[in-house]
């Protein structure tokens, strides 16, 4: 019974983990408000040098002017990996990202890093926090 309820919270993980990118995608920012809290006390680290967010109101208005400045954005996530913590309440989760868009005439693509953290309020998961970065080759 303990492993079928990993399990399932695994999932409920996973399933915030593939609306977010979905919501990225789409340029769906209420979507992907449906996954993240809307605290002004969280810091979200993206894989650009200016990319330190802190709460919902930045993250949201970074979105805004990714979605503005990209068209046809993919990405697609391998080697997931996730961890429930303290309890069940928290889980921590790490990807692999191959994130592909247009810029006006130039294809952009580049690998990311990516970890996540969610807490569980109530019966949702939701994002807390994550930080990707540019994973380089050498």
């Amino acid at each position: 019974m303990l492993t079928q309820t990993v399990a399932n919270e695994q999932d409920a993980v996973q399933a915030v983990l593939d609306t977010w990118i979905a919501g990225v995608e789409q340029g769906d920012l209420d979507l992907i408000a449906r996954v993240v809290v809307p605290d002004e006390n969280t810091v979200w680290i993206g894989a650009m040098t200016s990319e330190r967010l802190e709460g919902w109101t930045a993250l949201r208005a970074a979105l805004e002017a990714q979605d503005a400045a990209l068209s046809d954005i993919r990405i697609e996530a391998s080697d997931v990996r996730m961890r429930l913590l303290a309890g069940g309440a928290s889980a921590l989760a790490t990807s692999q990202w191959t994130f592909a868009a247009q810029m006006g005439e130039q294809k952009l693509a580049f690998p990311l890093r990516c970890t996540w953290v969610l807490e569980k309020r109530g019966d949702a998961w939701l994002l807390v926090h994550f930080h990707k970065s540019v994973g380089m080759t050498g």
